[in-house]
């Protein structure tokens, strides 16, 4: 598998990020899953400190002390995020974007993970509010104790980045060398959760002119090109409310010829995974395979060869 450069790491990390937002529950079941990425070629973990209230950070810590490879694993995680409710709902409302539950976090999540350190350590939200100074501040702090390796953001505007890699200039202080949003073929109508960050074409200009690697989340559109939808099929509400529009479902059709047109087995999600993969700066993706078969289907998208004007085509930039 494709391997792309982070600076500041001595691991590169595999082009496919195994999310683990969704891991089973059932261990023996979660170590299949990370066995097998790690046996296709995988070897970047994406986790949190909010998913499942810990479970995944436990489980993933547990695998790694078992099969004793920390040192073959770039850990992916991330800290504060806004409050979420009992209910599962997320209050953008109650921040958590500051240096005192940053690091209430990156400790608890040191401890659930096992280990003395983590390779990348993203921000999970932004708050506008808060100084890029106090941030930046917490991060290099850490980084210095070498609790984590580098540090990022997911879901912050481009401009905020930049305001904070200046900031970081200024002091002297290491970079923010990742960008953690979510960009896939299919365009939102609305954000999912409150604070989440899409990124649109502007933002892809961005990244192509910095070069700064992307880790898109979301990078399938939550299953919008399995084919499990049409625009009759509404009984998802966040799946109509976010991608349902016209646009996306001529992508749809388009990635499905496409996919006709390249062979037996090649579906509209390897097309929409491809293009993720495939932008003109680098590009991790994070998938979030349930089990061992939708793993292995997801690499089916690496083999495939389509060319940059077919990758137009698909997305609605030109029409032959």
């Amino acid at each position: 598998m494709k391997r792309i450069s982070v600076q500041g790491l001595n691991k590169s990390c595999s082009q496919l990020i195994l999310g683990t937002s969704g891991l089973a529950a059932e261990q023996r079941e979660a170590f299949e899953l990370l066995d097998t990425y790690v046996e296709l070629g995988g070897n970047t973990l994406d986790t949190a400190h909010l998913y499942n209230n810990g479970a995944s950070e436990r489980t993933i810590g547990k695998w790694i002390e078992e099969r004793q490879n920390r040192d073959q694993i770039v850990l992916v995680d991330k800290g504060g995020h806004h409050h979420v409710a009992k209910d599962g709902s997320h209050d953008a409302s109650v921040s958590r974007v500051n240096a005192q539950e940053i690091t209430r976090d990156l400790l608890e999540s040191l401890e659930r993970l096992q280990v003395a350190y983590i390779d990348l350590y993203l921000l999970h939200r932004d708050d506008p509010a808060v100084h890029v100074a106090e941030l930046i501040d917490i991060l290099e702090e850490h980084i210095q104790s070498g609790r984590i390796k580098r540090a990022g953001v997911s879901n912050w505007t481009y401009e905020r980045i930049e305001e904070a890699n200046r900031y970081a200039d200024e002091k002297g202080y290491n970079r923010l060398v990742v960008n953690s949003p979510s960009l896939s073929l299919a365009n939102i109508n609305e954000p999912r959760w409150p604070g989440t960050v899409y990124i649109d074409q502007d933002y892809k200009q961005w990244h192509y002119k910095t070069q700064m690697p992307l880790f898109s989340w979301a990078s399938q559109a939550s299953g919008f090109f399995t084919g499990r939808f049409s625009p009759d099929v509404k009984t998802n509400p966040d799946m109509v409310r976010v991608y349902y529009n016209d646009a996306n479902w001529e992508r749809f059709h388009r990635a499905r010829a496409l996919a006709e047109q390249k062979g037996s087995g090649v579906t509209p999600n390897h097309i929409a995974l491809y293009y993720v993969l495939n932008q003109l700066f680098p590009t991790c993706a994070v998938i979030g395979p349930q089990n061992v078969k939708e793993l292995r289907d997801s690499y089916a998208a690496l083999d495939l060869s389509i060319s940059h004007e077919e990758l137009q085509w698909v997305n609605l930039e030109k029409e032959e």
